[in-house]
Parts: structure tokens; sequence; C-alpha cells
């Protein structure tokens, strides 16, 4: 199998690529190059708010230094595109991708492709979306299962690639072991690894011919950037000081488990 990987440039994107890469199939690399990963507080934000917020993202730093050590680089030689946000679907990518030879191409943590872009690609193109689709479709979809004190819930979701924001038909989903001690970060970086692996086992043991792709039943949500404000930070820090899967453990929130599509379920 010959694999496109189309990914951003933070450690949880180039982990993924380094964990594909050992398995000797990943023939092309587009990166775009992502924003700075500590953002400023916006000047109008009280002081309690300016000071979850510099803490969130600290945090969310830590948390992948320590989870993607290593991972700050692509560790092996692949033919790369770096691109940035305006030139991910111009005409100079386009040209580039249709030019190289895969079977399958993966998407993770780039931008909205658009029509042309995905004309180019196989039949069997997926992207990998942090959140559990259809119910946490678009941003920040890591943050709003402990939000609703659901943190069993923030898991990830690969799907076929659409020109229509995380609605393609799900290939498999997958949610971390939840432990004691875990951050909200934690638990996002541990989503990511632990998709990884499913990925690299479902590619190792499955044909693409064999894949089912089974379509997204309901409507769910698309949480759009705005819906996200920083005042929503107090929930987690001020009020549940981060202890929210602590709690969860304890059995002081309620429990409800996802209805999750797993791939790997087929082989038992």
């Amino acid at each position: 199998m010959r694999v496109l990987l189309l990914t951003g440039s933070h450690p949880r994107h180039l982990y993924v690529v380094n964990q594909l890469a050992k398995l000797g199939i990943v023939m092309a690399h587009v990166m775009e190059v992502r924003e700075e990963f500590i953002p400023q507080p916006p000047d109008y934000l009280e002081d309690i708010d300016r000071t979850n917020f510099i803490r969130h993202f600290a945090d969310r730093d830590e948390a992948e230094r320590r989870h993607f050590v290593g991972n700050e680089v692509v560790k092996v030689k692949i033919p790369t595109l770096q691109v940035s946000h305006t030139s991910l679907n111009s005409v100079e990518t386009i040209r580039w991708v249709n030019e190289q030879t895969f079977d399958l191409a993966i998407s993770y943590g780039v931008h909205m492709l658009s029509e042309e872009l995905l004309d180019v690609m196989p039949a069997h193109s997926w992207n990998i979306h942090g959140g559990l689709s259809p119910w946490y479709k678009g941003n920040t979809t890591l943050f709003w299962p402990f939000f609703m004190l659901r943190p069993n819930w923030a898991g990830m979701t690969v799907h076929r690639l659409t020109s229509i924001l995380d609605a393609g038909e799900i290939v498999h989903q997958s949610v971390p072991q939840l432990t004691y001690g875990d951050g909200l970060h934690d638990v996002a970086c541990k989503a990511v690894m632990q998709v990884t692996e499913d990925l690299v086992h479902i590619i190792q043991n499955t044909l693409l011919s064999e894949i089912t792709y089974i379509q997204q039943k309901g409507n769910g949500k698309l949480w759009v950037g705005t819906d996200w404000l920083p005042q929503y930070l107090r929930f987690v820090y001020n009020l549940y000081n981060n202890d929210i899967v602590d709690q969860f453990l304890d059995g002081k929130l309620p429990k409800m488990d996802p209805p999750i599509i797993s791939a790997l379920r087929k082989e038992e």
C-alpha cells in the first residue's frame, strides 16, 4: 500500500506521520505550516480569564511535548511539499499531489481541502478528525466533551474525505483509556496516540477493498470557532480544577458511553 499524507506541522500531526512512516508505506507528504502553538490572550480579558487562557495553552504545549517527545520533525526522508494555509489548495499543490503515486490519502490537521484538490485524490481518502462525529464536528472538539462533563466522549473519527466538514462516511472511531490524573490535554494527546495505533493496525491487516464505510447518522453538532470563548475555561479550571477525569472515574459524574464505530470489531 502506498500512502499520501496531508498534515499540519505540530508535534501531534508529525507523530502520526512518523508512526505511519515506520511501516514504509508513506510515499509523499504535504505539510501545512500551522499557526503558533501558544497564542497570546486577547486584551479584553479579565484577570481570571487571562490566567486561565495562559494556563490552558501552556498546559497544552507541555502535554504535547511530553506525549509526543521527539516528534518535532519528520524522522525519515519523505518527498515533502511544505505549504501555507493560503497555498494549501493552490494549483501548484494540486499539480504536485497529482504527480504522486498512492493508493490511500490521509489528512490530519490541515484546513479544508478544495473540490479541485479532492478531485486528484484516490477513491480511498480519509481524514483524521479530533472529535467523535457526528456529535463533535468542527472546531475545538476535544474540549467540548469536557465542558459537557463527558470526558469519555473525547475521541477521534477517521472518515472519508469530502467537501463537507467532518461529514464523510466513517471508517473508524476510537477513544483513549482514561486514567487518574489525566487532564484535558492528556486525554487529547492520548486520543491521537490511540487512533494512530488503530490506524496502523487497520492498514496492516485490512485491504482497502475490504474497508467498510458507514454513513453518519443524525445531524449531530457542528462546533464553529466562535462557539468557544476563553471564559468557558473557568468551568474546567476554576470550578473543576481540571480534574474532570478523576471525578468521572470516581463515579461522581454520569456515565454514558459513546456508540462508536470500530473497524477493529470486525476482526474479533
